[in-house]
């Protein structure tokens, strides 16, 4: 075996591979269990509020602990919750400087005040009850991306992390640029191919990045109008892919997580 100071371990290289598949170089800190918190919120909400409304649809008496909560007779939505819980989360962490496990309980708690906030972030942003309307899908969008952003932090501070291990080793440094390679180039195509979401999610978990470099890019990306020719045929199967099929695919995906929006009355 070759001393990883004087050239490629080729073996200890394949042991980085296996890694970078099981998904080793993620570390559990306080910005995942964010992450958890942000899902697991999300999650249990909309399993709640489609159980109250498929009570509401079917007529049954909203009898037991799961009910929509009302004050004098107002209704409060849980992004009341969701705010508050994240104001007093984030006011103690600041506030009391937690560290270890403080520091991930309050972590999650924050998280699931983003989770039940989030959730209504169409309700904000039409200043309206749109809940179940087809502008509630907004809300599953931003939860979507809250839950891609915090990831993507995460994986950047690892990998900062597994650098810094490198670093102090002092011997491995090319560890550091393949790392980075494997991870920021995928990535980059990705986003120049349209596919945010996935490039995101590249960062986190990097064989989703190489998958998505190697697919189709969408048509109005910077990847389609530079690399795909007005005539050729990747340009065509890329239409065809992200045609008006693609946006109902989506929905679909949408109203299987959210509940499916309730259709205006005709004429509206």
């Amino acid at each position: 075996m070759m001393d990883p100071g004087s050239g490629i371990d080729w073996l200890y290289l394949s042991g980085i591979g296996k890694a970078i598949l099981l998904g080793e170089f993620i570390i559990i800190g306080p910005a995942l269990w964010v992450f958890f918190g942000i899902l697991g919120a999300f999650l249990i909400t909309r399993g709640i509020t489609r159980f109250i409304r498929h009570r509401s649809n079917t007529g049954a008496s909203a009898a037991g602990p799961i009910k929509d909560i009302t004050i004098g007779g107002v209704h409060i939505h849980h992004q009341v919750f969701g705010i508050v819980t994240m104001f007093l989360s984030g006011l103690l962490i600041i506030a009391t400087g937690a560290t270890d496990t403080p520091l991930n309980v309050l972590a999650l708690l924050f998280g699931v005040g983003v989770g039940l906030a989030f959730d209504e972030f169409a309700l904000w942003w039409h200043l309206d009850d749109v809940y179940w309307s087809r502008q509630g899908r907004k809300s599953i969008d931003a939860v979507a991306w809250a839950l891609v952003i915090t990831a993507s932090v995460r994986a950047v501070l690892d990998l900062f992390t597994v650098f810094e291990g490198v670093a102090e080793a002092g011997n491995m440094w090319w560890l550091p640029v393949l790392l980075a390679a494997i991870t920021v180039i995928p990535a980059v195509i990705c986003m120049l191919k349209g596919k945010l979401v996935t490039g995101s999610l590249g960062i986190v978990y990097q064989p989703i990045g190489w998958i998505g470099a190697f697919r189709l890019a969408k048509p109005e990306s910077f990847w389609a109008r530079h690399f795909y020719r007005a005539t050729s045929r990747r340009r065509a199967r890329s239409q065809r892919r992200f045609g008006t099929d693609y946006s109902a695919r989506w929905d679909r995906w949408r109203d299987l997580v959210g509940g499916a929006p309730t259709e205006p009355p005709a004429g509206h």
